[in-house]
């Protein structure tokens, strides 16, 4: 979706660092370990843009709480599975219609900055 819909807001939640157990290893499971979330949402604005009401508009402060608490609160093995748990949260917002997760690994990788995973859902 490069282009917007007429109406249609984009949010966009960059480098969220965060902290949590992710990963299959020993190391991994026993040490908490830094992730790097960027959240895409589109939502229709019209009603927040007529009439500049923070009630029309879509709090993107409190999905993005939701994103921490979930992300410092539980485990994970996969990267796949961290990024698809905080697709579904921003999702279950009636308001989205579409939405893309990344999640970064730093240094996950020898000779690599990070790994990472995206997914994206819309309705």
């Amino acid at each position: 979706m490069s282009r917007l819909e007429p109406g249609l807001a984009r949010i966009r939640v960059k480098d969220l660092r965060l902290r949590t157990y992710i990963g299959i290893n020993d190391d991994e499971i026993r040490n908490r370990q830094d992730v790097v979330v960027n959240v895409t949402v589109h939502y229709p604005a019209g009603a927040a843009v007529a009439g500049n009401d923070i009630q029309q508009a879509l709090n993107y402060r409190t999905i993005t709480k939701a994103l921490i608490g979930h992300v410092e609160g539980n485990r994970f093995a996969l990267l796949e599975r961290l990024t698809q748990e905080l697709l579904d949260l921003v999702m279950a917002h009636p308001d989205v219609c579409h939405a893309e997760v990344e999640v970064d690994k730093p240094h996950a990788l020898r000779f690599a900055d990070s790994v990472s995973v995206s997914l994206a859902a819309h309705r």
